[in-house]
């Protein structure tokens, strides 16, 4: 009876750890578009350090800015028959096929601050985004009250087919429309990043000159690069020209204190928490909401001496 019984306690530790064990091993795919920015390396170490904290077995793919490459990488992760998958999407479009994939292996897709267009929303469990529209609508809301609706606007937009820089364009756009005489002078892609961000502002001085009044950027590293250009023409960028950009990064806040940037709206990257949130209930059989929305405000050059302390990316 005594060995029957411990028999049983034994085959119960087991089952126990074996479950703990289980638990702990929780494997999931993540699909990064890349490290364009300081805005993205952000986002993927809060994904890292979240699952690292959670004890999940974190299979990452870099897809260095390249939507073949993500396709590649969450097919990988089919193959692999991971527990979930998050991805952030480099374009809305392409991706219909392979979210069927994953579908039909009972793999949720939980979705990173940017969404897709498929004709089917039961493809993917959740998108975890910041509302563009309202940052870009923002945007230009401020740019108007600062200028009394009169200005000669370039713009350095986003990666193209990118959920962002379609948003963040539309919703400036909304944010000037009552002010005819805030006008978009010039207008191309920046693709997110430093580098071509200043070689683009450098274009618009070459063929607009003085005539720029402001320079609206749908992230706050294509900014930064702006600043350079137009120092490096001869002119005081907050000054000679405003610039109002979005992400809300520590970079920004610098440049604002150096009176270089003059306004950046916040786009959090801190998007690990909320992922595995919604892996966790996705996994449970939960029905998630399609769109869970990050807040976020507006920071003026004003207040960035008091907020730079809070700026965790």
């Amino acid at each position: 009876m005594q060995r029957g019984t411990l028999i049983r306690s034994a085959f119960a530790l087991v089952l126990s750890c074996s479950t703990a064990l289980m638990a702990k091993e929780r494997v999931v795919g993540f699909t990064q578009i890349g490290a364009e920015s300081a805005w993205r390396t952000a986002e993927t170490e809060s994904i890292k350090s979240t699952a690292k904290e959670l004890g999940v077995n974190l299979k990452f793919s870099d897809a260095q800015g390249k939507q073949e490459n993500q396709i590649k990488a969450l097919r990988s992760f089919i193959a692999q028959k991971v527990d979930a998958i998050i991805l952030a999407p480099v374009v809305e479009t392409g991706w219909e096929p392979v979210l069927r994939e994953a579908k039909k292996a009972k793999i949720p897709v939980v979705l990173v601050d940017r969404g897709v267009k498929v004709s089917d929303e039961s493809l993917y469990a959740t998108l975890i985004s910041s509302d563009f529209v309202y940052e870009g609508r923002e945007a230009g809301k401020w740019l108007a009250k600062r200028t009394n609706g009169k200005a000669r606007i370039v713009e350095l937009q986003g990666t193209p087919g990118a959920a962002p820089a379609i948003d963040r364009k539309k919703g400036f756009a909304e944010g000037i429309q009552e002010h005819p005489d805030m006008k978009i002078v010039k207008s191309q892609t920046g693709n997110f990043n430093r580098a071509d961000g200043k070689q683009v502002m450098e274009a618009f001085l070459k063929s607009e000159g003085k005539n720029i009044d402001a320079v609206f950027a749908h992230n706050d590293d294509m900014a930064l690069g702006a600043i350079q250009a137009i120092e490096e023409a001869g002119l005081k960028p907050g000054k000679d020209i405003l610039i109002v950009s979005i992400d809300g990064v520590k970079s920004a806040f610098e440049a604002m204190m150096a009176g270089k940037l003059n306004s950046t709206v916040e786009c959090s990257p801190l998007l690990g928490p909320k992922a595995f949130a919604a892996i966790d209930r996705a996994l449970k059989g939960e029905t998630l909401e399609k769109w869970i929305k990050q807040e976020d405000r507006v920071f003026p050059q004003e207040l960035a001496a008091a907020e730079i302390s809070s700026r965790k990316y």
